[in-house]
């Protein structure tokens, strides 16, 4: 069985960072992808990045320049260096992972930390 446990969130001040963690119960190598997003009061759930397998990333365009997201397969976690933050970056954080069998896509979620930026 698949879980997933972010750590890090808090509380932090605008222009000050946050690193979250997302630990997996089993390798997150055998994942094609994992990824962070994000929900905002009111507001639907984001995708904030993406790292596949490979190493390959993609960010979305608010958070491009600040975020950066990383993998430790040795230590099957996967981290989201939040720098400059903002109040816009306030919300639950989820750490996403996607494993692909032929054509299915199976997606595995954590419960969430939440992030508070104070201006």
């Amino acid at each position: 069985q698949v879980q997933l446990v972010e750590s890090g969130g808090g509380l932090a001040q605008a222009g000050g960072s946050l690193r979250l963690s997302c630990a997996a119960s089993v390798s997150i190598a055998s994942f094609n992808a994992m990824g962070w997003y994000r929900q905002a009061p009111g507001k639907q759930r984001e995708l904030v990045a993406i790292i596949t397998s490979g190493g390959n990333t993609n960010y979305a365009d608010s958070v491009k320049g600040r975020f950066t997201i990383s993998r430790d397969n040795a230590k099957n976690t996967v981290y989201l260096q939040m720098n400059s933050l903002i109040s816009e970056d306030t919300a639950d954080y989820y750490c996403n992972a996607q494993r692909i069998v032929v054509i299915v896509r199976n997606d595995y979620w954590g419960q969430g930390t939440q992030v508070t930026v104070s201006s």
